[in-house]
């Protein structure tokens, strides 16, 4: 009964109307910047009956029967072991095929199993290399996927999630609450600064920082109902860039020296993606770039990469049987020395 309720909304969401404003606005833009992988990119992002969703298990309250569930129906590991730094404890399922399973509900006390989410958002987390014991700043953590993977990596010391917009806020803690046991709550704060303040209120805090940082969200903004809205989102579009070298700014003053800042989006956007981040290692001296070409070496048999001109920045694109992102993901560390 549940998977035919499943099946009827996922097919409500294939019929939702695709926003021909913003697909032209993405065309012309896309097609400039990804030359012919667009054209693949473009069949996936306006197919949602392609999309495909991978499974991330729960530590703290492992699903075994699952797991043997998920290998019965032909799901692999992702990464399987080859990433230098994957910790054991993370396990994320994937198919190749487009196959969703049920959202778990909601229950006060009761801690969720697994967490359907894009394989490609775990790349953030895991350049991030936690180790037990850090202090940690989620920047921007709604509605708290990343902030549940990062708990799946490492015991952090302290992990700050911040989120400063209200929804996503109650996103976050309603998310937290369901997957995390109250022991390790203890550790983590939930705030709602706006982030670009946070490198002032807690200079040199922390060990790692993590900028999953608000962008033009390709695969929801294909998809917006309101023409009107869209037309919106777009010119507002060109100030994205501002707020993300502020965010990333405030971000590298909250970190320590010698600690690994990640920075991500969910678009394709050049502007929004490399342009930022050239821009801040032209602007801040105390900041390296951090080589992560092996990790979309060692990940090619799950993920399609675009060529982003960058040793520190990887761009997944959505491909047939792969139809992972958009993800871009750049890694950076503040030197001891200003």
């Amino acid at each position: 009964m549940m998977l035919t309720r499943l099946k009827a909304k996922s097919e409500r969401k294939v019929a939702k109307q695709i926003c021909k404003v913003v697909l032209d606005h993405f065309e012309k833009e896309y097609s400039r910047e990804l030359g012919d992988a667009w054209h693949t990119v473009r069949d996936i992002l306006t197919s949602p009956s392609c999309w495909q969703y991978a499974v991330l298990l729960n530590r703290f309250n492992y699903p075994f029967e699952l797991e043997k569930d998920l290998h019965l129906k032909g799901y692999h590991s992702l990464f399987q072991g080859s990433l230098p730094y994957y910790p054991k404890s993370m396990k994320c399922y994937l198919s190749r095929t487009p196959h969703r399973m049920p959202s778990e509900r909601h229950q006060t006390g009761n801690l969720k199993k697994y967490y359907l989410l894009n394989a490609a958002s775990l790349l953030p987390v895991l350049a991030l290399e936690l180790r037990d014991g850090e202090k940690v700043l989620d920047l921007c953590a709604g509605p708290g996927g990343k902030s549940i993977a990062l708990l799946q990596c490492a015991y952090p010391g302290y992990l700050h999630c911040n989120e400063y917009d209200s929804l996503r806020l109650r996103w976050l803690r309603q998310t937290l609450e369901s997957f995390i046991p109250q022991p390790l709550v203890n550790v983590i704060k939930v705030s709602e600064l706006d982030g670009r303040e946070m490198g002032d209120s807690q200079p040199e805090t922390f060990d790692k920082v993590l900028v999953d940082a608000p962008c033009s969200n390709d695969r929801s903004w294909l998809f917006s109902s309101d023409s009107q809205n869209a037309a919106c989102r777009i010119s507002q579009r060109r100030n994205l860039p501002l707020l993300q070298l502020e965010l990333l700014r405030s971000a590298i003053k909250a970190l320590r020296p010698g600690g690994l800042l990640v920075y991500s989006t969910c678009t394709l956007s050049k502007a929004e993606n490399q342009d930022v981040i050239s821009e801040v290692l032209n602007s801040c001296s105390n900041i390296m770039p951090v080589d992560i070409k092996e990790m979309a070496r060692t990940c090619s048999q799950d993920f399609t990469f675009a060529p982003t001109g960058q040793e520190c920045g990887l761009l997944v694109i959505p491909d047939k049987g792969k139809a992972w992102g958009p993800m871009y993901v750049a890694k950076l560390k503040k030197s001891w020395t200003t």
